[in-house]
């Protein structure tokens, strides 16, 4: 072998080894300590506190909307009227048949006054086989008269008994059945009235009007909403959380997020609802927060990102997920090592035992 091929091979095995030694610098490194947060992460939609629909309790047609979208409102305000399409021809057949089960009720009609004179006329039977059963019991006591004609007049007599008995709850049942009708003949008389005159929504809340959902002259039924209507100044922040991350959410966490509005601004908030029903088709549970310190403008369905503040540690000893091996172990110097982990965000983790800030781990090869 000449001095030149010597030369190249020692050259080889220095560059091989320099190599080695830079790509070993890379992937092993020391434990940080650092601040750690965990978080559970959810999307963001902004809505008005005590948001709600307004319906009509009537069918009818728009007459007009009294307010505009955007206007102020007080409690009791009128929104909107709509006229009743029902045929009057309802409210009066509804009238007379309140005034029909009025006048049964009364006795003025055949249907208590009949019950009333077949009392009268069983009483007065009853009288008479009363005193004929009388009579004859004491003749027999006497010895006098047959035995038939005696168990004949006594029940005659008990006889007329039971028909008088029968006859007073024929009429008492009659009369609750007649009240009744009165009653139902009543309300469904004023049901008639109320669905053939115009009908007014009214706000229920003090805020403002979002959206109106009808225009002048279109049809109206009581199964669609006719406004959305919510405060005026008041926000919530709506967010919804995955069902793997919903048992980590507690009332008043923090909340951390941003607004697509609001590009450059970082707003904190505090978990004050968390709904216990998952919505099946997305998979999520929704949570509620309110801002610490709201924005001045803020609108109906602005959209974003939120983290809720599960755990915050400081000065804890951290490293990169991606030197974790199996989720329980990492590689040094002398071999695999079991650590417990703790806290971790998205591509950190916290060491709480097995290594510490002056334990080299390396990274393990993909």
């Amino acid at each position: 072998m000449n001095a030149t091929n010597s030369y190249s091979i020692v050259l080889g095995i220095l560059f091989f080894s320099l190599v080695l030694s830079c790509g070993s610098k890379q992937d092993k490194i020391l434990p940080q300590k650092s601040s750690l947060t965990e978080s559970v992460y959810s999307s963001v939609t902004i809505q008005p506190d005590s948001l709600y629909q307004a319906y009509a309790i009537v069918a009818g047609i728009l007459d007009k909307n009294l307010v505009e979208e955007g206007a102020i409102v007080a409690k009791g305000d009128a929104i909107l009227q709509v006229v009743n399409t029902t045929p009057s021809l309802n409210t009066d057949n509804a009238k007379l048949s309140f005034q029909l089960a009025k006048e049964n009720y009364s006795g003025s009609s055949g249907v208590l006054k009949s019950i009333r004179d077949q009392i009268a006329a069983a009483q007065l039977k009853l009288k008479n086989d009363s005193i004929n059963y009388y009579r004859q019991k004491r003749l027999w006591k006497q010895k006098i008269g047959s035995k038939v004609e005696f168990d004949n007049r006594k029940l005659a007599f008990e006889l007329s008994q039971n028909n008088v008995s029968l006859l007073r709850s024929e009429y008492q049942r009659t009369q609750n059945e007649l009240r009744t009708k009165v009653q139902q003949a009543n309300n469904n008389f004023k049901t008639a009235q109320v669905a053939t005159t115009d009908f007014t929504v009214s706000s229920k809340i003090n805020g403002k009007v979002y959206a109106l959902f009808k225009n002048t002259g279109e049809l109206v039924n009581t199964m669609e909403p006719l406004a959305s209507i919510g405060s005026a100044n008041t926000f919530i922040i709506e967010m919804l959380v995955d069902e793997v991350d919903i048992v980590k959410v507690k009332l008043h966490q923090k909340v951390v997020l941003t607004l697509d509005a609001y590009q450059d601004q970082i707003f904190e908030a505090e978990v004050i609802k968390i709904y216990p029903r998952k919505d099946s088709r997305s998979q999520t549970f929704k949570v509620e927060a309110v801002f610490d310190n709201q924005p001045e403008v803020l609108y109906p369905g602005l959209s974003g990102e939120g983290n809720i503040i599960i755990a915050q540690r400081k000065n804890t000893v951290v490293i990169p997920k991606a030197y974790l091996i199996d989720d329980t172990k990492v590689l040094t110097d002398d071999g695999l090592v079991e650590v417990k982990t703790g806290l971790q965000n998205l591509d950190k983790i916290e060491i709480l035992e097995g290594i510490n800030a002056n334990t080299y781990i390396l990274k393990p090869e993909e």
